[in-house]
């Protein structure tokens, strides 16, 4: 038991702002200017109006697959904003607002959410791969990524992310040892939002924490408070240096709360959590305690929110409106972008639908 506990004590949460948006942590608070400071809470406004506005798509059929994001910004963003241009992220499907700012257009990311293939064709000079729905399946790759990074002698780093529940995955296991082994520039970002669907983490490993996985591999491992950007903005950026100057991997989880369902196909929160958690994670909120901490600093007001959750308003109009004039995906489409030679089946078969 004492050998857990002194292990325990390695990784213990990081936070630097609280929940009253005050500063606790001073030596680890990052060097940013106020215009940062102020992009940061931009970007987190700016997704939480946008993830209402796509759950609100979704409903009325105009979107797809979606899985809400409110509750996990600090950590989405925080980590995000430390990334080069010429880094790449390999996300999973519920981290749309990450590769978003890394430039893929919100158009673009409704097209994917709608099964459309031009959803998947990422702009050239995005260093970015479609979101993968396969849960974890993005881990070995991205270890794969970063040793081709480290091996043509970049100065840049891959980053990915999956949930709690993807840790639970043997290709996270795989990943995590395989770039350990050959040092590989990659970032591992866990979002331990509590719930793999409506698996609670205590369910999902005997580990006190994902952080410690991290030993078994032989990498850094860090604990950070998800709530909170300027920690997770710190970490990552520590992690980076880590990695271009050829020291290695890490594994960050992030420990946030995502507040609405896993997605929006039909599971019910309210069956596996209860209102007095959800109350509890809401006073955790990492827009609140970040609005508390620069409106003290007078780098934020009512006014610069409002401008940016109409911005972000009026930028989904015009994304939906461009995704639906898309001409609409057939059944064709699908086959002719499978292969580049139609084996003798499918010749018949496109034969048959075109001839209807």
């Amino acid at each position: 038991m004492s050998n857990l506990n002194s292990i325990s004590s390695q990784f213990e949460t990081i936070q630097i702002i609280n929940e009253n948006g005050e500063i606790v942590n001073e030596p680890l608070m990052p060097d940013l200017s106020a215009s940062q400071l102020q992009m940061l809470m931009e970007r987190m406004v700016y997704i939480r109006t946008i993830d209402q506005r796509c759950i609100s798509l979704t409903r009325q059929g105009r979107l797809g697959f979606y899985a809400p994001v409110a509750g996990q910004e600090a950590s989405m963003i925080g980590t995000q904003y430390v990334l080069e241009k010429d880094d790449w992220i390999l996300p999973g499907y519920r981290d749309l607002p990450q590769i978003l700012f890394h430039g893929v257009p919100l158009s673009q990311l409704f097209l994917w959410s709608k099964g459309h293939y031009k959803g998947g064709e990422m702009p050239d000079g995005v260093n970015v791969t479609p979101p993968q729905i396969i849960i974890g399946a993005q881990i070995v790759q991205a270890a794969g990524v970063g040793l081709g990074l480290k091996k043509k002698k970049k100065k840049n780093v891959a980053i990915t992310y999956t949930g709690d529940g993807g840790s639970s995955q043997g290709d996270f296991y795989e990943g995590l040892n395989f770039a350990g082994v050959y040092k590989s520039p990659t970032i591992f970002v866990v979002q331990n939002n509590q719930f793999a669907i409506s698996t609670p983490f205590e369910k999902q490993t005997a580990a006190k924490t994902i952080a410690h996985k991290s030993i078994a591999a032989g990498i850094k491992g860090v604990r950070v408070d998800g709530m909170d950007i300027l920690a997770t903005y710190a970490v990552t950026k520590e992690a980076r240096e880590r990695a271009v100057n050829s020291n290695g991997p890490t594994l960050i989880e992030t420990v946030t709360y995502r507040y609405g369902p896993h997605s929006t196909s039909g599971d019910n929160p309210a069956i596996y959590r209860t209102k007095q958690l959800d109350l509890s994670w809401v006073k955790k909120d990492p827009i609140t305690r970040f609005r508390l901490y620069l409106e003290n600093q007078n780098l934020w007001t009512p006014e610069h929110e409002s401008q940016v959750i109409e911005q972000a308003k009026e930028d989904v109009k015009l994304a939906i409106k461009q995704v639906e004039s898309e001409k609409k995906q057939t059944v064709s489409n699908l086959i002719e972008n499978m292969f580049e030679e139609l084996p003798g089946n499918l010749i018949e078969q496109l034969e048959r639908e075109n001839s209807k």
